[in-house]
């Protein structure tokens, strides 16, 4: 199988059988996630490996209540972190050397976090190809951004650290069909950005339009609410935003 064949034929699997990954398959696939792209070669991050069941377990509980973590054979957590640069800098006296040069250095700012969350979604998604290469699924879980004072106390984050990202891998017994995904039209665009028409907006979410199910609700009326209802007006989402906002207050500055 051809990287294409990988890339394009991949798919994320929510159910997972008892066979365990072997270690030196783990081992080859955190490897590949730290050679990914990363700015400045900082790896601004840290990955956690979780493969305890009862932790397991609990997160099936904090990311939104999802019963096939727990099933999983591993969670690896992708954590920003920016607690050892920020050390680092610290005791070899960056500080000082800023103020001496009319600067002021008092801790990792809002770019570094959005940089360093942009490097550890890089390293996760060289930890999924690796995956696939040796047959282990793979699910995304956006939800470890959730209840962050929890998860923090759970894996003893110290400051300025915080999930972006989690990735649950095991083998498993089937794989469903690669979804649909947006004709390449509304995507990719040449040059300049383009502000699609109504008619164009409606082209593109068609395919989307037809898993409005007229039953779910009498208040829902089209597919758009449908999705908002069970997406960004969700309880999960709410509480998605609040613990992210707390998370940022650890990079505001004056």
């Amino acid at each position: 199988m051809t990287t294409m064949d990988i890339i394009n034929n991949r798919v994320s699997i929510r159910k997972f059988n008892n066979k365990p990954i072997e270690d030196e398959v783990l081992t080859s696939i955190l490897e590949s996630a730290i050679k990914a792209p990363t700015a400045g070669n900082m790896v601004p991050y840290t990955i956690l490996k979780v493969k305890n069941s009862e932790t397991l377990e609990k997160l099936s509980v904090s990311c939104d209540h999802q019963p096939f973590i727990k099933d999983a054979d591993t969670a690896l957590i992708f954590l920003v972190d920016l607690y050892k640069w920020h050390h680092y800098l610290l005791q070899n006296d960056v500080k000082e050397y800023a103020e001496k040069t009319n600067r002021h250095y008092d801790g990792p700012t809002l770019a570094d976090a959005i940089l360093a969350i942009n490097d550890a979604l890089i390293a996760s998604e060289n930890a999924v190809i690796a995956a696939e290469h040796y047959g282990v699924g793979s699910c995304y879980i956006g939800d470890i951004m959730e209840n962050f004072e929890y998860h923090r106390e759970l894996f003893e984050l110290p400051e300025y650290v915080f999930p972006a990202a989690m990735l649950v891998l095991g083998h498993y017994d089937h794989r469903p069909a690669p979804r649909y995904r947006f004709d390449t039209k509304h995507v990719i665009f040449e040059e300049t950005y383009k502000k699609l028409s109504k008619d164009e907006l409606e082209d593109m979410y068609q395919e989307k339009t037809k898993l409005y199910n007229p039953n779910v609700s009498e208040e829902i009326k089209n597919y758009a609410q449908q999705f908002y209802n069970r997406k960004m007006g969700a309880d999960f989402f709410v509480e998605m935003n609040r613990s992210l906002k707390e998370i940022l207050k650890m990079f505001e500055r004056p």
